[in-house]
């Protein structure tokens, strides 16, 4: 009966269903009048506030929990937005001044009974929604940069042979291969590294590129598979 009723109310052309159906949106949807010098204050503590909680959860709890779980000097480690996903038998060595979103995960194959690796030097940018598939071995050189939503895959988690996935059989070892990004360079927002890939010292790969084989240093890569485009001078 209240379906029907609501259905006439939307559906009818009577003026009283049309005038009914307005008066249900009105109080459905109550508007609050903006008060423009207290909410403006209110905005601003709310901010403030948010700021104030985010750097203590950072400080005393993202950080240091984070912290126990990997190794290396580790020292000047910023966290920000959290704290990174951990998922499988990862080992993670950590250089010093490194800045890592929280909105990141890092994961290890397991299917082989080894312990992957994800080696990260000094004075590196891991950005928002980076994902890591290690493998066996993902190198990270000093000063290295990494945008947003990079995805560095090591395995693919699940074999070619289409028989094999219906049986939930992990990937074949010919899949999976280490990953090393050499000292200096940059990974665009979006970029895809797959296994067996090594990038150059200096090397600057574009947006939303899938990189397939290696890239020589102190080059631009871009593109899908990503080639070379430029050199860089100087």
């Amino acid at each position: 009966m209240i379906l029907n009723f609501k259905m006439w109310l939307k559906n009818s052309d009577s003026s009283l269903a049309k005038s009914l159906f307005k008066i249900a949106k009105t109080i459905r949807n109550p508007q609050m009048f903006v008060i423009p010098g207290l909410h403006f204050a209110i905005y601003k503590l709310h901010n403030f506030l948010i700021a104030v909680v985010s750097e203590l959860m950072r400080i005393f709890y993202f950080t240091p929990l984070f912290k126990s779980q990997i190794k290396g000097s580790k020292q000047g480690l910023f966290l920000y937005s959290g704290m990174p996903q951990l998922l499988g038998n990862i080992e993670i060595s950590c250089g010093n001044n490194n800045r890592i979103s929280g909105i990141s995960t890092f994961c290890a194959r397991g299917s082989n009974g080894m312990t992957p690796k994800l080696i990260i030097g000094n004075n590196v940018d891991i950005g928002w929604q980076n994902a890591f598939s290690v493998g066996r071995l993902i190198v990270l050189e000093d000063d290295v940069r990494l945008a947003g939503r990079v995805f560095l895959a090591g395995f693919p988690g699940h074999p070619i042979d289409c028989d094999k996935r219906a049986a939930g059989l992990p990937d074949d070892e010919s899949q999976v291969g280490d990953i090393v990004i050499k000292q200096g360079a940059w990974i665009g927002t979006g970029v895809t590294i797959l296994a067996g890939v090594t990038i150059g010292r200096g090397a600057i790969i574009g947006a939303g590129s899938v990189v397939t084989k290696d890239v020589p240093a102190m080059t631009i890569a871009a593109g899908n598979p990503a080639k070379v485009v430029k050199n860089i001078e100087g």
